[in-house]
């Protein structure tokens, strides 16, 4: 009498998928390892045999066998922040034809917490991290690197096994004022981020330029800090409105600041871009949505996680890794206007 296990279908193995798609066994394991070059012919063959087959490789024995754990770890400040989101989205999607998986903890901005979800990863023995930009030191990350390779994103950083990536915040949010001041906008107001964030610091100093390029003189009480959340958008308008200073345009230095802004200014009953101008920083994607479309310098965010994957698993492969920084874009949707006198 015959049982299920006499029965039972042969496992699928690599040697089998090798076989069925006509390629040897080490081009398939280089393709799923993300490091074949093949023609697209053989590489949609074995793609095809795969799916047919439902294979899906025995992640702890490539483990054992190569000392690799095929994850990689992210250090991202707010998981649940639309902007880091679209990075991460980059980066699976970058790691989505490999058998590398992300592992995201958040560090919250906070040094302290940041160095203890480093600890953390190392300690899971991830095959590289990610760092979304963060509080951690140049020194901190060199060191990191003299254990595994690391990418960080929000600074320029080179050393063995390192590799980063920056924007120019700088000359984004100097097209953006200029772009303001072309509408014929002189009395600006600017709601900066954090005053130790070097993002913020950057963009304040891109408003500065603008400002100095077009021989404009800056109002001190037109720059209010805020926090990079809606709230803190919503509380800046509270404080510019209260201060009486007379201003036209608005400029936040990213969108969720801007998206709090357009609350605070529908709720004091000034229109926008009738009564105020509003720029943000990033264009989110909910960025096309409000009401009305929001200008906004776009920064590559997801184009930087998926570099910032790629680059990952170059170093890993124990190749030199160099990103180009994506170019920012100033996108003019309908929230500002030529100022009227």
């Amino acid at each position: 009498m015959l049982t299920d296990a006499d029965t039972a279908a042969p496992a699928v193995t690599l040697e089998l998928i090798a076989r069925e798609a006509g390629v040897s066994p080490s081009t398939v394991s280089r393709i799923l390892n993300g490091t074949a070059k093949v023609s697209a012919d053989k590489r949609l063959a074995v793609e095809q045999t795969i799916a047919r087959f439902n294979f899906q490789p025995n992640a702890m024995a490539r483990s054992l066998a190569k000392g690799q754990t095929y994850t990689i770890g992210v250090l991202t400040q707010f998981i649940e922040s639309p902007f880091y989101g679209e990075a991460l989205r980059g980066i699976e999607d970058a790691l989505r034809r490999t058998p590398y998986s992300p592992l995201f903890v958040s560090g919250h901005w906070n040094l302290a917490e940041e160095e203890a979800k480093m600890r953390l990863l190392q300690g899971r023995r991830v095959d590289g991290v990610i760092v979304l930009t963060g509080r951690l030191g140049d020194e901190q990350l060199l060191d990191y690197a003299q254990r595994l390779p690391i990418v960080v994103t929000g600074r320029q950083l080179s050393g063995p096994r390192l590799a980063s990536v920056d924007v120019d915040d700088f000359q984004g949010a100097r097209e953006a004022t200029r772009h303001l001041i072309e509408l014929g906008h002189t009395r600006i107001a600017f709601i900066s981020g954090p005053a130790d964030h070097p993002d913020a610091n950057e963009r304040l100093r891109g408003y500065r330029q603008a400002h100095a390029d077009a021989g404009l003189a800056l109002v001190p009480e037109l720059v209010v800090p805020a926090d990079f959340m809606e709230t803190g958008g919503m509380l800046a308008i509270g404080q510019l409105l209260e201060s009486r200073q007379n201003f036209t345009a608005v400029f936040a230095a990213n969108d969720q600041m801007a998206y709090g802004a357009r609350l605070a200014l529908y709720r004091r009953n000034l229109r926008v871009p009738d009564d105020i101008s509003l720029v943000g920083y990033d264009d989110l994607p909910n960025s096309t949505y409000l009401m009305p479309p929001l200008t906004t310098v776009r920064q590559p965010v997801y184009e930087i996680g998926r570099l910032a994957a790629q680059a990952m698993l170059k170093l890993i492969a124990g190749e030199s890794a160099e990103i180009a920084a994506p170019p920012l874009e100033l996108v003019v949707r309908e929230s500002t206007r030529r100022v009227r006198h």
